[in-house]
């Protein structure tokens, strides 16, 4: 069922917008609270007529908006997170995460107002959009950085194995000269190639 709403609604939108919402909503909630009217003929004439007594909300829910859009523009928020050996993240970044890290700064935007221009999925850094009023959008950033102990293990795990590369290939180098036939010195394991990816991330 569409109705028109007649006040701010979270998880919905705004003054003087259409949505879709269930009947029983509509009828139960919005309608009886008066923060909605249903969307027919004669309530979309109703609401135009209305527009110049609605004309101040509106303006005040702007100005608020416009009020936060300096808090949001420019922010960077940063989050940690473990990584696989290819360096992609396990599951991606949510609008539910974001929504709760600006929470955690005393900035208050609704998860469904928050847009990326691409899913999450590895370290780096992204740009997010918050549309938080009609024609007021907030642009920020998401800094996406590896566990400092996860970094710190593959690190050492990609030390290890060039250690041990390089032993080897000390040997094969050892019985060349003692005219030996040395056997190939051995590749790095997947794992230790997937790691060695790893730190390549972690020094960029």
């Amino acid at each position: 069922m569409k109705v028109i709403l007649t006040e701010k609604v979270p998880t919905l939108g705004n003054i003087g917008e259409i949505v879709n919402v269930s009947a029983g909503h509509a009828r139960n909630f919005l309608v009886p609270n008066g923060l909605a009217m249903v969307a027919d003929d004669s309530n979309k004439k109703l609401l135009v007529a209305q527009q110049k007594s609605l004309a101040k909300k509106i303006q005040a829910q702007k100005d608020a908006a416009l009020e936060l859009k300096k808090t949001v523009e420019g922010t960077t928020i940063e989050l940690i997170k473990k990584v696989g050996a290819s360096g992609k993240l396990f599951g991606t970044v949510t609008n539910a995460e974001l929504s709760k890290e600006l929470e955690n700064r005393g900035i208050v935007v609704e998860r469904r107002l928050i847009h990326l221009e691409s899913p999450i999925k590895g370290l780096g850094i992204f740009n997010a959009k918050a549309k938080i009023f009609q024609d007021v959008e907030a642009t920020f950033k998401v800094k996406i950085s590896i566990d400092p102990k996860q970094a710190e293990e593959l690190k050492k795990n990609q030390e290890e194995a060039l250690k041990a590369a390089e032993a080897r290939k000390k040997a094969a180098a050892e019985a060349k000269l003692s005219g030996e036939t040395a056997a190939p010195a051995a590749e790095l394991t997947e794992e230790q190639r997937l790691k060695a990816e790893v730190d390549k991330l972690l020094r960029s």
